[in-house]
């Protein structure tokens, strides 16, 4: 089992199209399918939404968790081509920037500094150490987001995104991305009076690999319970590897709210 858990403070400042854009009463005024999100473009944070002229600064940490690591110890550079299970352990700060261009076009940018272990397993018998540990940049990626289609109260909202995962490490097998990774996706959103539901999905593209594989898709959940509060629920994964994620927004203002979430690996 994966277990992930994650505390963000998050603050939110610009014009959004006029000071009422920004405000509790202006979000009152929105029609039922909108309630839960705003007006706002998806970002890659869970329940996370950009407006127009607004720039999100996102830090946050994420503590890892998983005493069932698959790993195999030729892909970590010793050589084995066999499937072992170890205890990996993972401390990350990071930091999300995000900006709303227009009403339907946003970018984004993260960066992560991440200290990692990787205990072998006692059947392991390759060269590997009993234990790795890296530390230092962990991955660093810019992303656009964009907006096809609008939801209507007979519609619903088609968005799609960009990804560029850059090599800031080639020589670290822990932590960070060794190769560029390139992912672009799409998704829809629909809003309901019982919450909004979302689907995306994605492909994506490693320099070494060199071919295109199916890449992340998620389903997921947003539920503005109060002014104050939102909950989110989410099925994300990548081919056989599939979390379930939980997530509490604490919205303190218009300009600042706090998420805490767990993610569960559930295969």
């Amino acid at each position: 089992m994966v277990v992930l858990i994650m505390l963000t403070v998050a603050l939110s400042c610009g014009s959004c199209l006029g000071q009422a854009a920004n405000s509790q009463a202006a979000t009152e005024d929105l029609p039922q399918y909108l309630k839960d999100r705003g007006i706002g473009i998806p970002t890659s944070m869970f329940g996370t939404y950009v407006r127009p002229g607004e720039l999100l600064f996102y830090p946050f940490f994420e503590y890892y968790l998983d005493d069932n690591m698959e790993y195999k110890p030729q892909e970590l550079g010793f050589g084995l081509d066999q499937d072992f299970r170890g205890r990996y352990r993972a401390s990350e700060g990071l930091v999300f920037l995000g900006y709303g261009l227009t009403r339907n076009l946003a970018i984004e940018t993260e960066a992560a500094i991440i200290d990692a272990s990787l205990e072998k397993s006692s059947s392991d018998p390759s060269t590997m150490p009993a234990e790795l540990t890296e530390s230092g940049l962990g991955d660093v990626q810019t992303q656009l987001d964009w907006r096809w289609l609008t939801e209507s109260a007979h519609r619903p909202e088609i968005f799609s995104f960009a990804e560029i995962v850059y090599p800031f490490q080639k020589g670290k097998i822990l932590i960070g991305t060794s190769e560029w990774e390139v992912k672009v996706g799409t998704g829809v959103i629909r809003g309901f009076s019982f919450g909004t539901l979302i689907a995306r999905a994605a492909v994506e593209y490693t320099s070494d690999a060199g071919t295109m594989e199916l890449g992340e898709m998620a389903v997921e959940y947003l539920k503005r319970l109060s002014r104050s509060w939102r909950i989110y629920l989410g099925v994300e994964g990548v081919q056989d590897e599939i979390e379930l994620i939980i997530e509490t927004q604490w919205h303190l203002s218009d300009r600042i709210f706090v998420k805490l979430n767990n993610a569960f690996g559930v295969t």
